[in-house]
Parts: C-alpha cells; sequence; structure tokens
C-alpha cells in the first residue's frame, strides 16, 4: 500500500495536469485511499482534482454494486474533510467485460491503474481459453496510463493437480501462520476474526473447490512479470529513495520479515519465503 501510494504521488507531483483519475481494480473498502487523500491536500493550492473509478466483483442479489457504492461515500466524506475536490463511479461486473469507454476517460487528468493484491481472484486459460486475466492485462494497456501500481501474492498453489496445490497452499500458509505467531497471540480477538473471515475462507477454496469456483488462484511474481509483458506493459525500474524508504518500515518490525528486491520488483516475507510483491508499469 505505501509503495503504490509514493508511486503514485511521484506521479502526480512531476505532471503539470490538474486533475488525477485513479482506476482501482478491487477497491473493496477502499483502505488504501484515506492516507493518500491526506497526502494530497498537503500539496495545498497544488493538489489535483480527485476521481476514483472504484471496480469490484458484483455481489450476488439485487444490488451488485452496493458495496462498491458504498465504498464511494465514505470516500467522499473524507476528501469533504480535508478540501479534496471528487468524484467517484463504482463499477460492480466481471472485469474482463469492462470496455475502455466505461471509464470515461479525459486527456487533462494523470491516469493511475491501481490492483492490489486482487488478480489472483480472476479466472486463467486452465479455466476459459480466453484468459480473463489477459484480458484485463490488456484493457491497463489499452488505457494507456500513466502509471499501473500491480501488487500481487506470490504464490503457487494455482496447479490444476490436487496435491501439488495442497502442498504449496501448506507451504505458503504455513508462513502466514506462523507470522502470526510471532507477533499476535492466538487469543487476540482480531487475529482469531482475521483467520476465520479471510484466511479460512481461502484456504478453504483452494482446497475444496474446482473449476469456476475455485477463485483463489495466485501466481508467482515472475509469471505476472511474463504476462504483463506479453500484454504490452514494460516494467520500471525502481527508485533507490522509494526502496531505502520501505526498507527503514521494515527494519522497525521483527527481523524475520523478509524485504528484498528482484528484478524490479518489491519483495516482502517471513523467514526467507516471499509472500507477496509489488512493481510499476508503463505501456511498453
Amino acid at each position: 500500500m505505501t509503495f503504490a501510494n509514493i508511486t503514485i504521488m511521484d506521479v502526480v507531483k512531476s505532471s503539470t495536469k490538474k486533475k488525477l483519475h485513479i482506476i482501482d481494480f478491487g477497491i473493496l473498502y477502499g483502505f488504501q485511499w484515506p492516507i493518500f487523500i491526506q497526502k494530497l491536500s498537503h500539496l495545498g493550492d497544488q493538489a489535483p482534482e480527485l476521481r476514483i473509478t472504484g471496480i469490484e466483483f458484483p455481489r450476488p442479489g439485487f444490488r451488485p454494486a452496493e458495496f462498491v457504492e458504498e465504498t464511494g461515500r465514505r470516500l467522499a466524506k473524507y476528501c469533504d474533510r480535508f478540501k479534496i475536490k471528487f468524484q467517484y463511479q463504482a463499477i460492480a461486473r466481471k472485469w474482463e467485460t469492462i470496455k475502455i469507454e466505461d471509464l470515461n476517460l479525459s486527456s487533462d487528468e494523470v491516469v493511475a491503474v491501481n490492483c492490489l493484491f486482487r488478480f489472483k481472484n480472476l479466472l486463467d486459460e486452465t479455466v476459459l481459453a480466453d484468459s480473463p486475466r489477459d484480458m484485463v492485462l490488456k484493457l491497463i494497456r489499452t488505457i494507456n496510463p500513466d502509471i499501473f501500481v500491480h501488487s500481487v501474492i506470490s504464490g503457487s498453489y494455482n496447479a490444476p493437480f490436487f496435491v501439488t496445490r495442497f502442498r504449496e497452499a501448506l507451504f505458503h500458509y504455513s508462513s502466514m501462520f506462523d507470522m502470526f505467531d510471532t507477533n499476535i497471540s492466538r487469543e487476540n480477538q482480531l487475529r482469531m476474526n482475521f483467520e476465520r473471515e479471510f484466511h479460512g475462507r481461502e484456504v478453504m477454496n483452494v482446497v475444496a473447490c474446482e473449476g469456476w469456483e475455485r477463485v483463489e488462484r495466485p501466481e508467482t511474481y515472475k509469471q505476472w512479470q511474463v504476462r504483463n509483458t506479453r500484454a504490452g506493459l514494460k516494467i520500471l525500474p525502481l527508485k533507490k529513495e522509494l526502496v531505502n524508504k520501505l526498507r527503514c518500515k521494515a527494519n522497525l518490525y521483527h527481523r524475520d520479515f523478509v524485504f528484498d528486491e528482484d528484478g524490479k520488483w518489491v519483495l516482502q516475507g517471513w523467514k526467507g519465503r516471499v509472500i507477496c510483491a509489488s512493481s510499476s508499469w508503463v505501456p511498453a
């Protein structure tokens, strides 16, 4: 989240345009943006108008977009508090069906595409011949953004064979729970809620579901690099000052937290195992 916010802010500061359009694939609750809005307010008169297009998967029922619309209302209140001009558009549909016309792009705005850890929920070519992952990446290339920030859960538990998938999921989630055990008491109610509502559902989906029903499908950051490059995107080098800032943050926590760089990706993990990775891209 810090990597994404700093990267987008650097693009804003280097541009003469007075509008910023963030297209957030997988906005969920919008937790990423309050601190970013606060940082924008520090620019004073130089702060751009902010427009966010929040994209989510549709919820079941008669109001598939209600959840993502509520996120927009919360962010609007936050922008009012910090005197940032704000517009919001909610899109709740299958991501691969979104067309560039749906995004209402304008030539007078800085366009930043953002996706934090949610591409893993898109189906791949093992389920559909026309991979939704590749279709969304091609859409992003067509958008021609000033920056695309891509953060992924780096995992290998997307194999079509159950035993391989189970083993890789075991390794991944063992690292996660070991990290929790080292830093948070098992009796902590917030931890128990988080494990049940998030990791519990993820593990159940990985182990018990197949085909269309299995929505937890992570790939390694190296596999994502191949996909992104094939879609016509070019990875940007990491800025030394940004890496140093993130490394200083990591040093404030337990010594077993991993912070590293590889192939222009920032890597984070636990006890030598990479859990997530972040990078920034532009059209090639």
